[in-house]
């Protein structure tokens, strides 16, 4: 591509695959892109001026070089290589606003009654995903009680290393039943819903009083099922949250980057990288997405 003002030309050397983009290519992701179209929201490399950053894209990037404007892209933290730096924007900016969202971090412009407990609760939905993997981590940084749900022995197991306390392998048992049990009836603080369907009104059912839960996703591709009774009687609020929308917001996701800056130069945030394929074999990546067997 030829870049126009206020873009520069990054050749690229990694490509990161999310579920959004098994959404795409199968032309269910929300307002677009329509395929035939160049996939590719996150990726590493290198511009014409020698700088190696890392940056993020609605399209584009599975590609030998792309084109992106300021506040897209950063430079890549001492020591990453690009595929690890190509498994960061979406990831992670994704998790640091999800809790950003739940009230949880000081930099939240909403009160929250969870911020006063001295360890939060959250439970994060597909946990060894690519979101999840960032948010277990960040979460157990930030000190939080972190319950997931995977579909697996194996990979609650990795998340454990990760920093997960409870791990619900939701094959074998009710989530919701779970988190009562664990939490001894009083339920989570958040939930981070990526599923919707029947699941955003289970979630609600996890939630402890005045919980949040935050919805950025619908993996089962079903709409976000309600249980209004659960959000009046315990007082809970539902918000919404998409990186395509928030990533112009250069001033907060800069915030989220400077507050995440230190964990990542101290070793403790980290991308789980599950796989990594040829750009001859995305599809098998997509594919490997969609059959649920991604770690990271």
């Amino acid at each position: 591509p030829t870049p126009a003002a206020h873009e520069v030309l990054v050749q690229v050397e990694a490509v990161g695959v999310n579920f959004a983009d098994v959404l795409g290519a199968l032309g269910r992701y929300p307002a677009g892109p329509t395929p035939p179209y160049v996939m590719g929201r996150e990726f590493a490399g290198t511009t014409e001026d020698g700088r190696r950053v890392m940056g993020y894209a609605q399209q584009a990037a599975c590609a030998e070089y792309v084109a992106v404007a300021e506040g897209f892209y950063w430079p890549q933290p001492e020591g990453w290589s690009s595929s690890q730096c190509a498994a960061f924007p979406v990831n992670y900016f994704t998790a640091w606003l999800l809790y950003w969202k739940a009230g949880l971090l000081g930099e939240s412009i909403e009160p929250a009654p969870a911020r006063q407990k001295a360890r939060p609760r959250v439970l994060i939905h597909a946990a060894a995903g690519g979101v999840g993997t960032a948010a277990v981590q960040l979460g157990h940084i930030l000190g939080f009680e972190v319950f997931g749900t995977a579909s697996s022995p194996e990979k609650l197991a990795r998340l454990t290393e990760l920093g997960l306390d409870h791990g619900i392998d939701y094959k074998l048992d009710d989530y919701e039943e779970r988190v009562r049990q664990l939490t001894g009836g009083q339920g989570v603080d958040a939930a981070f819903d990526c599923l919707a369907g029947e699941h955003t009104a289970k979630s609600l059912g996890c939630l402890a009083e005045f919980g949040r839960i935050i919805l950025f996703g619908n993996a089962t591709g079903e709409r976000p099922k309600f249980n209004i009774s659960i959000m009046y009687s315990r007082g809970l609020s539902a918000h919404g949250l998409w990186l395509s929308k928030l990533s112009a917001n250069h001033a907060l996701i800069r915030q989220a980057l400077d507050s995440m800056s230190p964990y990542i130069r101290s070793g403790q945030l980290h991308p789980a990288i599950g796989a990594k394929f040829p750009i001859s074999a995305a599809g098998d990546a997509l594919r490997l997405l969609m059959e649920r067997k991604n770690f990271g």
